[in-house]
């Protein structure tokens, strides 16, 4: 289902670069050396927008800057195969591969998994690239059929777990609506830029889980618990510093059956 996704983006972008008068050779080989369908199609709206071409690059590389952090992620994946092994792995890594393969616990059946999915992604990719190109010579409007909005509701998909946790979902909320509100006033595929700026506020802006939490002058993670000066969590035990019948409570250093116990 994935590299079906990916083939109808690939066939959007295909067309939609035909259709805007590219040549064909454009898209083909972006899509075989480049491989990133997000980055390809922000490249080629921004360079069709007139941003010009350090814009489309900057874009790229920036849509492109989570990956170095997905191959630490795999870097076990290829371990121990040859420099040539390597390199197609290197031009394998997408979000959908690294999914799968941190997905597995064996290592060989990561191996496979990130793999069998890259190569998957790359032929689907390629595959619907020539189909959009051979059909956006007939089509007037690609966009008339809505591919375009495949590419959208793939992303969607794949970051809609994530959203579960709060400071994400803070982050890609504001990301959004900086975009949003630049889009009537820069070049196509800058907003997407302009809308890290929420990623970087709500990177400021902290977690939850620090050293102190919202449920009073110590948090629930952090280095005392909610319950008194000295909670669940910490040194001493929600019992005071003395235990219901002893002179120790039963966590503190002499237990139940210590020097002075419940009797």
């Amino acid at each position: 289902m994935v590299g079906l996704a990916i083939g109808v983006v690939g066939v959007s972008f295909g067309a939609i670069a035909i259709s805007r008068g590219e040549p064909a050779w454009v898209p083909l080989t972006m899509s075989l050396t480049v491989f990133a369908a997000g980055a390809q199609l922000a490249a080629l709206d921004i360079t069709l927008g007139g941003g010009g071409t350090a814009a489309a690059v900057a874009a790229g590389l920036v849509l492109n800057a989570r990956l170095p952090l997905f191959g630490l992620a795999v870097a076990d994946v290829l371990g121990g195969v040859r420099w040539p092994a390597r390199l197609l792995g290197s031009h394998a890594l997408v979000d959908q591969s690294a999914a799968f393969a941190l997905a597995q616990r064996e290592p060989a059946r990561r191996r496979a998994a990130f793999f069998v999915c890259g190569a998957l992604l790359y032929v689907m990719w390629n595959l619907g690239t020539l189909l959009g190109v051979v059909a956006g010579r007939a089509m007037g409007d690609p966009g008339a059929l809505g591919l375009d909005a495949a590419e959208p509701m793939v992303l969607l998909a794949l970051v809609l777990p994530a959203l579960r946790e709060p400071r994400t979902r803070r982050a890609a909320l504001l990301g959004a609506a900086i975009a949003l509100g630049c889009t009537p006033f820069l070049p196509g595929g800058l907003p997407v830029l302009v809308a890290l700026v929420g990623v970087a506020a709500a990177a400021a802006g902290g977690g939850t889980g620090g050293s102190r939490g919202a449920g009073g002058p110590h948090g629930t993670g952090g280095s005392h618990d909610t319950g008194g000066p000295h909670g669940t969590g910490g040194s001493h035990d929600t019992g005071g510093a003395r235990g219901p019948g002893g002179t120790h409570d039963t966590d503190g250093s002499h237990g139940a059956a210590g020097a002075e116990g419940n009797a």
